[in-house]
């Protein structure tokens, strides 16, 4: 089976409207730097994520303009670096929630790689595997 990544350089935020997004971020929803400064500025709902009570391993969502943006609950504090454990048990989490809800496209950064500093040699792998079974359409967006 061929690679479920497609690459594109640009903008994440330039993605077509129909595309659900994801990033990582911190169970205290600090979002204070980074693309998740951007995702806090373009789609507010920080109370409403926090009301989640969303764990590290889960995956906390937004509905904007009839699109989810999916929150990856990487790690407990904004200070804290995730494990490569608790990014793939929020792809997973996030991936139930694609199949229930009908997403069939998702546009993401390289999730974990900027300020966590984990490996996309390694992240990518995981994403193939936690998508490997589905017909989620996934694209990489790297500036």
């Amino acid at each position: 089976m061929g690679s479920k990544l497609r690459y594109v350089t640009g903008s994440l935020f330039s993605c077509p409207i129909t595309d659900s997004l994801a990033h990582c971020i911190s169970m205290d929803c600090k979002m204070g730097a980074g693309i998740a400064l951007n995702f806090k500025r373009k789609f507010g709902g920080v109370k409403e994520l926090l009301a989640q009570q969303k764990q590290p391993g889960e995956c906390a969502v937004l509905k904007r303009n009839g699109r989810f943006v999916y929150y990856l609950i990487t790690k407990e504090k904004y200070n804290h670096k995730p494990t490569y454990d608790t990014l793939r048990q929020s792809l997973e989490a996030m991936k139930a929630h694609c199949l229930e809800n009908g997403v069939s496209k998702l546009s993401i950064p390289r999730i974990g790689c900027g300020l966590d500093r984990l490996s996309w040699d390694k992240v990518s792998v995981i994403i193939e595997d936690v998508f490997q079974h589905t017909d989620v359409a996934i694209t990489v967006y790297s500036l």
